[in-house]
């Protein structure tokens, strides 16, 4: 039976676990950080990506209502009004990426009838479909593992090279302000996440849950941006 890891150890385990299929590395991350991407190619991934993140207020919201822990709901809460902005509903995390996805050429149909239209590629419905079991059915240590520290841990070093990538094509701090609020955000929140799993993760068989979480959500994303490549680069590709 595997030892039991102090925090420090289970921190360390947990960030290592993210690593192998790191979405920094995978083909078409590389591509866009290279400037190889076009408007249309990333305004194609914008659709998908936004279908992806548009339930997680409500995911979020049936995750807080399993914690039974004051500290980590109330990290969640924090989390899932930063995702709402009730303050300033135009700051709605979905909404800053229908608004990047315009300055790109799209319009709202683009993403809010995307699903009627059939654009939606399967990859990115089962990504979408396994937040919805980390949050509803998973051991709560799975969830903040395989959310917080896999996905949103991620983006402070994945977005901003996309984010440089993207200006010398004329898009500006304000068009591309959905990656800038998850450059700053999600550090944090990759950090709340550790703590929550570590509260969690109470015995050394959940302690390899929530690795296996963190995981199992890297191979999601990776294959997300897997089904993205093929329909978006390697079509045009075949096509040339």
């Amino acid at each position: 039976m595997t030892d039991m890891m102090n925090q420090d150890e289970f921190y360390k385990a947990l960030e290592a676990a993210r690593t192998p299929v790191h979405s920094g590395g995978h083909p078409f991350s590389t591509a866009w950080a290279n400037g190889q991407l076009s408007k249309e190619q990333i305004g194609k991934w914008s659709i998908q990506h936004f279908y992806y993140i548009d339930l997680i207020p409500q995911q979020f919201g049936h995750y807080i209502g399993r914690l039974d822990n004051t500290h980590a709901r109330v990290h969640m809460l924090e989390n899932l009004m930063g995702e709402e902005s009730p303050d300033n509903p135009e700051k709605r995390h979905p909404d800053l990426m229908v608004k990047f996805g315009k300055a790109l050429g799209l319009n709202e149909d683009d993403f809010y009838h995307a699903e009627n239209l059939g654009h939606i590629l399967p990859s990115t419905r089962a990504m979408r479909s396994w937040i919805w079991e980390l949050v509803a059915f998973r051991h709560l240590a799975e969830s903040a593992a395989g959310i917080m520290v896999a996905l949103e841990g991620q983006l402070p070093t994945l977005y901003p090279a996309y984010v440089e990538a993207m200006r010398p094509m004329g898009l500006t701090d304000d068009d591309m302000e959905f990656f800038h609020v998850h450059i700053e955000g999600d550090a944090e929140h990759a950090d709340v996440g550790l703590e929550i799993t570590h509260h969690y993760a109470t015995t050394p068989e959940l302690q390899q849950k929530a690795l296996a979480a963190v995981r199992a959500s890297t191979e999601m994303r990776w294959r997300m941006l897997d089904g993205i490549y093929d329909t978006v680069v390697g079509s045009q590709q075949a096509a040339e």
